[in-house]
């Protein structure tokens, strides 16, 4: 009789099973000249006349006891420096297409109020109006992006809100804003001519609305776009293919430089669920409409190239991010919620896709800046503080303008009763200075991950990284404990000929920088 050692097997059995969680994840990070530049724009942001996103969040007013510059918050200001933000979408959103910009210009004395019935129900006073805007946008280095009316305006109303901003003078709308204070203009690039106008923008069809467009691109410019301004259609709703085939077959090109694609992560859109108190069944499906954004980003690409081989117009996500309930006891129609690791995560993996898919996407927009939704940004009268996506984008920041640096990888999976989900993210890039730039995202809820990079032959010396985590997923930022989520140094980096190695806890990003 053969007898066995049952604990010695036991034993046996737990350290295969280790071994085998623990196999690495094979990168391959590929130098391609002919690779697309990741721009600075997909790390754009978005300020909606919002709950306490302007009035309360942005601005507290000149006479504030808020340390600010012309009415905007100072730690504001400097957090998005930090945040080496590129450019910001204003003033909607839904907003935009009720927002009359001349009731938000001259003296705020005399500016009419108007009902924000979007959101809210709240009465505005219009005190945030273009010129503190834009303003705005000056002193943080960004460019504005501004979301004109298309659903209850008139043609005439845009082309002159576009000459108030960016004529030199002579014409009425130019004299009009020296009187106001501003004797140059603004020079505005980005134009987004309505906002999902399948939706609260006039609840249009694709076929209407791309005539629509035609018909305000053509006056906002001269026959060339002597201009230069960056013309953004109104685009799809998620997976609303047929919207973005219609309008790349109806607007002719030489009318459009960009369209524009809305989609948000979340549990169910009907059952959202609480931003801090979920578990994880709802995280992982989250993590699902998340990943979905690789999906949404390949398929309206491939419609874009059938009409666009030349890849001349851009694909611009100008909203994503996480969405939950309101934070208990706080309007619902002001969109407030907390910021925990679930949205750092969604943070990483949105910015790995759009990088990697840098050949047509151009421009990206969190949603939203401050106070709402998956804000970078939260306060409480004087106090502010910076939430888990704050730091993974200042993070990230290193890929803006940088070459992409194609991966090839199989992805180990995280698994939730019964579905699976690829657990591993990379994107990386190369600055023009020669800087290597990976940035890795795990969102398995329970497994850590090593990840072998080849790098080939590579001109790096030496690796350092930078890692955000914390013991729990549903850890985030308060006012009393601001900096329980932080990044940190990352200590453990193997980089030895060509290969680096490092090891990706659960629900972790970490960017690692060669040089």
């Amino acid at each position: 009789m053969k007898i066995f050692n049952y604990s010695t097997v036991v034993l046996a059995l737990l350290c295969s099973v280790a071994i085998s969680a623990q196999e690495p994840v094979q990168v391959t990070v590929n130098e391609d000249a002919e690779a697309p530049m990741i721009s600075k724009h997909i790390y754009g942001h978005f300020s909606e006349h919002l709950g306490r996103c302007i009035y309360g969040g942005l601005y507290v007013g000149e006479e504030s006891m808020v340390p600010n510059t012309a009415g905007v918050r100072n730690d504001i200001i400097e957090a998005l420096k930090e945040l080496k933000i590129p450019n910001l979408r204003w003033p909607g959103g839904c907003f935009a297409d009720t927002y009359h910009w001349k009731d938000g210009v001259g003296p705020k004395s005399e500016r009419p109020t108007m009902i924000n019935r979007w959101w809210g129900g709240v009465t505005e006073d219009n005190s945030f109006g273009t010129h503190d805007f834009l303003n705005l946008c000056e002193t943080l280095g960004a460019e504005p992006y501004l979301a004109a009316n298309v659903g209850s305006s008139t043609v005439k109303e845009f082309t002159e809100y576009v000459e108030y901003v960016l004529h030199q003078g002579g014409s009425p709308m130019a004299e009009w804003r020296k009187e106001n204070g501003r004797e140059e203009p603004w020079n505005v690039k980005y134009w987004g001519v309505g906002n999902e106008m399948w939706g609260c923008g006039g609840n249009m069809t694709a076929e209407h609305y791309a005539n629509i467009y035609r018909q305000y691109a053509t006056f906002m410019t001269d026959w060339t776009n002597s201009d230069g301004i960056f013309r953004i259609a109104s685009g799809a709703n998620v997976d609303d293919y047929h919207w973005t085939e219609v309008l790349m077959r109806d607007i002719p090109k030489h009318l459009i430089e960009g369209v524009a694609l809305h989609s948000y992560s979340f549990v169910e859109w009907n059952e959202k669920g609480s931003s801090i108190d979920y578990s994880e069944e709802e995280y992982f499906s989250t993590m699902k409409t998340a990943l979905k954004m690789d999906t949404l980003v390949t398929k309206h690409s491939a419609i874009m190239d059938k009409y666009d081989p030349d890849n001349t117009i851009a694909l611009v996500v100008d909203e994503w991010g996480g969405w939950y309930d309101v934070m208990e006891g706080t309007n619902p129609g002001f969109l407030y919620q907390q910021n925990t690791m679930r949205d750092a995560m969604i943070a990483g993996i949105s910015l790995n896709i759009f990088n990697n898919h840098a050949r047509r996407v151009k421009m990206a927009n969190l949603a939203q800046t401050v106070n709402v939704l998956q804000a970078v940004v939260l306060t409480e009268d004087e106090k502010m503080l910076l939430t888990p996506t704050y730091h993974v984008m200042k993070m990230y920041n290193v890929h803006q303008d940088a070459q992409l640096l194609p991966v090839d990888f199989d992805s180990p999976t995280y698994g939730f009763e019964g579905e699976e989900l690829p657990a591993i993210s990379i994107s990386a890039s190369k600055t023009e200075a020669g800087e290597i730039n990976v940035s890795l995202v795990n969102i398995d809820a329970h497994k850590s991950h090593t990840v072998k990079l080849n790098l080939g032959d590579m001109d790096v010396k030496d690796f350092s990284g930078t890692i955000l985590s914390s013991d729990d997923l549903q850890d985030h930022n308060t006012f009393d404990e601001p900096e329980k989520i932080t990044p940190k140094e990352l200590k453990k980096v193997k980089f030895r000929k060509g290969m680096l190695e490092v090891e990706v806890p659960p629900f972790s990003v970490m960017v690692l920088t060669g040089k």
